[in-house]
C-alpha cells in the first residue's frame, strides 16, 4: 500500500506543480528533490539518533548540491538524482540506521522519487531536452504555448545603445 500511495502522491504533486505552472521556470522539481532528501534528517532528528543526524545531514546535502546543480545545468541530473534517492531508499535501511524512520517509509519515498523522476524525464523527452538548458531557463515552451518574450511589452532602445 505504501508504494501505491507514494505514487499517487507524487503524480499529483507533480500534475499540480504542472497545472498551475510551478515547474516554469525550472526550480519545481530541484525543490522536490530538496524536500524529499531532507526528511531521513527529520527522522534523525525524531529518533533522538546524532550519528545518524550526521550521516543523514551529509546525504541530504549531497542531494541539494546535486538539485542546484541540476537547475542550473540540467534538469536530468535532478532526474537522475531523484531516481538515485530512489535507489538509496529502497536500501537505506540495510545501510544506515536511523531508529525515526517509520516503517513505511522506504517504500513510500521509493515510489515517491521514482514516479517524479519519470514525470520529469516525460516531461524533458516531450518537450525536445535530451541534454541541457541553459541556466534558469525551465521548460522549452511548447509549441502551443507562446513564450512570454514574445508576447511581453518592451520598451524601445534608444539609437546608438
Amino acid at each position: 500500500m505504501n508504494y501505491l500511495v507514494g505514487i499517487i502522491l507524487a503524480l499529483v504533486a507533480c500534475g499540480v506543480g504542472r497545472a498551475f505552472r510551478l515547474d516554469r521556470d525550472g526550480a519545481f522539481y530541484p525543490t522536490v528533490l530538496i524536500v524529499v532528501a531532507t526528511y531521513y534528517v527529520l527522522f534523525a532528528v525524531m529518533g533522538s539518533d546524532h550519528e545518524g543526524l550526521l550521516i543523514e545531514s551529509v546525504i541530504a546535502a549531497g542531494f541539494a548540491v546535486l538539485a542546484v546543480s541540476g537547475f542550473r545545468h540540467s534538469l536530468w541530473l535532478v532526474v537522475a538524482a531523484l531516481f538515485g534517492h530512489g535507489v538509496l531508499d529502497f536500501y537505506h535501511q540495510s545501510l544506515i540506521e536511523n531508529p525515526g524512520v517509520p516503517p513505511f517509509w522506504p517504500g513510500f519515498c521509493l515510489a515517491f522519487d521514482v514516479t517524479a523522476a519519470m514525470v520529469l524525464a516525460g516531461l524533458l523527452l516531450r518537450r525536445g531536452v535530451f541534454l541541457s538548458r541553459p541556466c534558469g531557463a525551465g521548460f522549452p515552451p511548447s509549441p502551443a504555448t507562446p513564450s512570454r518574450t514574445a508576447t511581453a511589452h518592451r520598451a524601445p532602445v534608444p539609437p546608438g545603445a
